[in-house]
């Protein structure tokens, strides 16, 4: 593997595990916010806050990659 193929990978390993562990996160604290708010739906007490977090993480997981080749794209045309 050449070296521009290894930073390409790292970046997109870096920015994926960036996203995984945002949006899990947001989804995690949205969903307890959900739970705790003066008036609670029904869409809040019947969604998995399991369920919602994977989604965000997964969510995350497709953002963070799509940002990296995005840059590498970006930086590519630029040289």
């Amino acid at each position: 593997m050449d070296r521009k193929t290894q930073r390409l990978l790292l970046l997109v390993a870096s920015c994926s595990v960036a996203g995984v562990i945002l949006g899990g996160t947001a989804s995690w604290a949205e969903s307890n916010l959900c739970l705790q708010a003066e008036r609670v739906t029904s869409d809040c007490l019947t969604q998995n806050p399991v369920e919602k977090t994977i989604q965000g993480m997964s969510t995350g997981l497709l953002a963070g990659a799509g940002a990296a080749f995005g840059v590498a794209w970006n930086v590519r045309h630029e040289n």
